[in-house]
């Protein structure tokens, strides 16, 4: 079992930054990707930025070039670095993290979520 904590969302004015931060723990040696995603009221959850074992980043379109997903191996954590953020923003943002076993099987866990507000 994979347990994700995402934590560092909060308030903040448009132009603003916030930096999330996503800690998985328990079998965490099978993970092999984890991401971000996020979901507003009324809007279906859509993909933020993902980042695998080997470094390989993917974006969404409405983050790129503001957004920065990176990891800590060592402490089995990731980080999304928001930058420029726009009203358009505002969401939960929930972690997840991807695990393959030996027998092929993957599973994906998912965090509580992180509010992130962006208001002026």
């Amino acid at each position: 079992q994979v347990q994700i904590v995402e934590s560092g969302g909060g308030l903040v004015q448009p132009g603003g930054s916030l930096r999330l931060s996503c800690t998985a723990s328990g079998s965490t040696s099978n993970i092999y990707a984890m991401g971000w995603y996020r979901q507003a009221p009324g809007k279906q959850r859509e993909l933020v930025a993902t980042i695998d074992n080997d470094g390989s980043t993917t974006y969404a379109d409405s983050v790129k070039g503001r957004s920065t997903i990176s990891r800590d191996n060592t402490k089995n954590t990731v980080f999304l670095q928001m930058n420029s953020l726009k009203p358009e923003d505002t969401s939960v943002y929930y972690c997840n993290a991807h695990s393959r076993w030996v027998t092929g099987v993957t599973t994906v866990y998912w965090g509580q979520g992180t509010q992130v507000t962006v208001s002026s």
